[in-house]
């Protein structure tokens, strides 16, 4: 059997009653949209970040551009943000009709140089958009100082960082609001697409509602535009409940699996993950780097091994975004780490005989790479 990055069947067999008995419990309802089992876990989600208010929506892309909108941010404004993220994280601030800024990250960890931020701020900044990535937090305190100094608002991009802390401060409690995507993989998923944001600000709260649901406070009467139909469904809702409940053990193993890595693979001479001062990480994929990547990708399938690499294209090289104006060589420490970064097997299921077989074959490889 193939050895994939991700894989979710052992989780649901372990799950499986559970998981059953909330689409059993939704079905029984009478109640299939925008119902208890939505309500419920958006306070609950809340209340895991220490947080007043949260509002699920249908995925993370929408997570982010309905945080984005109510946070006042639209036409001609700036959002500042990196080139190394998930293209999702981009197209929701071009959906506003904002410009994505990017800023380099760092070599050691692929984070958001914060130290390039203020360099990067101009009349039209509205929004700082750090990406916690990987399973870790972007070094939060310098962009607090800087959005207070400058009027800007603070959007977290939490799509790969459920539970990760930051001097003790947990991903998501830190900005004016918080995007979370629940796509399968993520380290809290569902099963299908769904996402939430939270905030402690009552006024960017009632936005958010707003705009999921057409811009409508109540049936029939639309009080803002622009308006979307972004609700999170109710059966993915009433999974994410009770997933939500375990997540500190899907933590738990996600960090053994890390340890495992780590102890297995340190006199190789691949570069494997490093935790920024005061982290703590999840490990929503597991990113190593290595000069020889795509040689080493293509010599692990012959052990049956399928890689991944997050991310192949920074997005501002993509041709979707050329209308902003980045030419190759604008950010180098994103396009070189683009050419050298890949993903080991990470998932909280992930058995040890399958952690062996990774460690084994890569060591193998990399002796003769």
């Amino acid at each position: 059997m193939t050895t994939l990055v991700w894989d979710y069947l052992t989780e649901y067999e372990d799950e499986r009653e559970d998981i059953l008995g909330a689409v059993d419990q939704v079905f029984r309802s009478g109640k299939l949209v925008m119902g208890p089992s939505v309500s419920g876990f958006e306070s609950e989600f809340a209340e895991y970040h220490g947080v007043a208010h949260g509002v699920g929506v249908d995925n993370g892309t929408n997570a982010l551009k309905l945080g984005l909108q109510a946070l006042g941010v639209g036409p001609g404004d700036e959002v500042i943000t990196v080139s190394n993220t998930a293209a999702p994280t981009v197209v929701a601030i071009d959906g506003t009709g904002a410009t994505p800024v990017f800023v380099d990250v760092r070599r050691e960890d692929y984070l958001m140089d914060v130290e390039q931020v203020a360099a990067a701020i101009t009349p039209r900044t509205k929004c700082l958009l750090p990406v916690h990535l990987y399973g870790q937090c972007v070094d939060m305190a310098p962009l607090e100082a800087l959005a207070a100094e400058h009027g800007l608002k603070i959007l977290e991009d939490c799509a790969q960082s459920h539970g990760a802390r930051h001097h003790g401060r947990i991903a998501g409690s830190m900005g004016d609001a918080a995007a979370f995507s629940f796509y399968p993989t993520k380290v809290l998923g569902a099963y299908g697409d769904g996402g939430a944001t939270i905030t402690s600000d009552a006024e960017v709260a009632d936005n958010l509602r707003k705009l999921r649901y057409y811009g409508m406070a109540e049936r029939y009467y639309v009080v803002r535009t622009p308006g979307h139909n972004s609700r999170l469904d109710e059966v993915q809702a009433e999974i994410l409940r009770r997933k939500l409940r375990r997540l500190d053990g899907y933590l738990e193993r996600r960090r053994a699996v890390a340890r495992r890595y780590a102890e297995g693979l340190a006199d190789t001479d691949l570069v494997l993950p490093s935790i920024a001062e005061g982290n703590d990480h999840v490990y929503y994929v597991y990113v190593v780097r290595h000069p020889e990547r795509d040689r080493i990708i293509e010599a692990l399938k012959s052990y049956d091994i399928s890689l991944n690499i997050s991310y192949p294209w920074p997005v501002h090289t993509m041709t979707g975004f050329e209308h902003l104006g980045y030419s190759r060589g604008s950010l180098p420490v994103t396009e070189e780490l683009a050419n050298q970064i890949f993903s080991l097997p990470m998932y909280a299921s992930l058995s040890l005989d399958v952690q062996d077989k990774v460690i084994s074959a890569l060591t193998e490889v990399l002796r003769t790479v």
